[in-house]
């Protein structure tokens, strides 16, 4: 038996267009002589639809497009992800995340997700019913078993929120392959955790056992592809290449060798930031996006992905100097625009910042130069990015990171303003770590860049040393608190910290919400972003 594995790229809500490509490997599926062809979890609708699923008539168009691809099936077994209306529940809006299961122009039937995860970016019992039954289907003398997602991962994560386990079910049924249709979100390293699960599910049940997982950026999720296929002993044989539409066509009667592979967890990230940017813009038909370059590393590495993203026709970059900007500044600017050919735009602000400066005067008289000061000069950028966007339809794009975001040390109106924000979810460690990764076989990002003291050149002879502590630290205390869930105590054990000085960074954290409420939707490459998925109240007096 021959499997056609098709890692798809949808765009939520584009029904007919997502259909039309489920009907074109369909359709190669036959070329390439495939007895089944298998799609990704939601294939027609993309993942996830959210609130589009509270209208009938989605749901109803979901219907018809399925209805394509049934008189499309002919002399193939297709397992297509979709979402159904429950036939035995009264609610308007009882649904099933589901795998329709056709063959021969017929509707065998339906496998629904058992699991509905609810944690995290999912919300799924929002919109879901649960299904407990676990089936086979026969096809050419093969039982196939059918997973979505979540139903293989609770297996090996053991989570406490499930009483079932859709795996162990299964396995009673004794299928000879199963069928793992997935809309599995991309976060750094997580490649590692799903080789191991599924890995560990296909030998459970012995037998062997194929993921097909979505590609493609959907709003702030990354979803990176790696479909994949285990033989019965749990071992790793091929994978659909990362972050690009791909397919497999697996043999049952083939001997495959065990996959070998180094997994480059850097090239991931900074792909997966690329298909962030790109598909976002993409699938709003948009093309062109502007930013602010400051001659620091956040904005140089945000250059970098968006020309990679967009092409560098398509990208502009605004040198805005005030009298605080280093010329090491304004000449890195031009040098990584020059290696990109990037057109940059220079726009002096001193002049505004001083009207501003003076227009305040009568009301700032007696008190010293502070924080005011300071953003004025990062809001008057924001509001030349937003006019320049607004006039030649250039999106802007954030440049502030993660390790920033968490401790307020961004401007609202100023830095934090734009459609996109790129780097939301990637600590001040890590963009240091992506900035050496592009510069490992020539020099892009100056390297002056990279080795100079972090500054937002705001006053004189400013650093972020003088604010915050090493962004070791800070990321630490980032890891720690935000995506482990640690309490105050724990993080001090763990990383041999202070614990005043942790409890400060906790504190600032907290106290920065409001910022990032305001801030743009951002790209989640980690376990726990600060844009979706994490929901903290702006006022509390809670310390863990």
């Amino acid at each position: 038996m021959k499997i056609y594995v098709a890692q798809l790229n949808p765009k939520i809500g584009d029904l007919a267009r997502n259909t039309d490509k489920i009907l074109n490997s369909i359709e190669r599926a036959r070329l390439e002589k495939a007895d089944v062809v298998v799609f990704p979890e939601c294939a027609i609708s993309g993942y996830p639809p959210e609130d589009l699923l509270l209208f009938d008539s989605f749901i109803d168009e979901m219907e018809n497009q399925l209805q394509r691809i049934i008189k499309s099936s002919k002399n193939i077994f297709v397992v297509v992800g979709t979402i159904r209306k429950s036939v035995n529940n009264n609610q308007k809006n009882s649904l099933f995340n589901t795998a329709a299961v056709i063959s021969d122009e017929k509707l065998l039937g339906y496998k629904d997700k058992t699991l509905l995860p609810t944690y995290d970016v999912f919300v799924e019992k929002r919109y879901f019913e649960s299904n407990d039954q676990q089936k086979v289907f026969e096809h050419k003398g093969k039982k196939i078993g059918i997973l979505i997602c979540e139903d293989a991962w609770a297996h090996v994560e053991k989570l406490a929120i499930y009483e079932k386990d859709p795996v162990v079910d299964l396995e009673k049924l004794k299928p000879d392959l199963v069928l793992n249709l997935s809309a599995s979100p991309y976060y750094y390293q997580k490649k590692d955790k799903r080789i191991d699960i599924f890995s560990k599910v296909a030998k459970d049940l012995n037998c062997p056992l194929i993921l097909a997982n979505q590609v493609g950026a959907n709003d702030q999720l990354v979803f990176d592809g790696h479909s994949m296929f285990f033989d019965k002993n749990g071992d790793l044989t091929v994978v659909a290449k990362g972050f690009v539409e791909d397919h497999l066509l697996i043999d049952l009667k083939a001997s495959y060798t065990k996959y070998s592979y180094e997994l480059d967890h850097l090239k991931d990230l900074y792909s997966a930031l690329v298909l962030g940017v790109k598909d976002y813009f993409r699938k709003l038909n948009l093309s062109k996006a502007c930013l602010g370059l400051s001659g620091g590393i956040d904005s140089a590495l945000v250059l970098c992905i968006a020309v990679d993203a967009l092409g560098p026709h398509n990208v502009l970059a605004l040198s805005m100097p005030s009298r605080f900007s280093s010329l090491s500044s304004l000449e890195d600017s031009h040098k990584i625009c020059d290696s990109l050919r990037v057109e940059l735009m220079d726009i002096p602000i001193d002049h505004l910042y001083q009207q501003y400066l003076d227009l305040l005067s009568p009301f700032f008289s007696g008190k010293a130069f502070d924080t005011t000061e300071e953003n004025l000069q990062a809001r008057i950028r924001g509001m030349i990015l937003m006019a320049l966007s607004n006039k030649l339809g250039n999106i802007v794009l954030s440049t502030g990171n993660k390790s920033e975001m968490a401790m307020g040390y961004v401007t609202l109106y100023g830095d934090m303003c734009g459609g996109l924000g790129v780097l939301n979810d990637v600590s001040k460690t890590l963009v240091y770590k992506l900035a050496n990764w592009i510069n490992r076989k020539k020099e892009i990002i100056p390297n002056n860049i990279i080795n100079k003291e972090p500054s937002a050149e705001l006053r004189a002879n400013q650093k972020d040393s003088d604010t915050l502590p090493s962004y070791d630290i800070v990321d630490k205390v980032l890891q720690g608190y935000v995506e482990d869930h640690l309490s105050l105590d724990q993080i001090v054990k763990k990383y041999q910290l202070d614990s005043i000085l942790v409890k400060s960074l906790i504190e600032r954290i907290h106290l920065a919400e409001y910022k990032r409420r305001q801030g743009p939707p951002g790209i989640i490459v980690s376990k726990k972003s600060f844009t979706k998925g994490r929901y903290f109240p702006i006022v509390h007096s809670w310390m863990s």
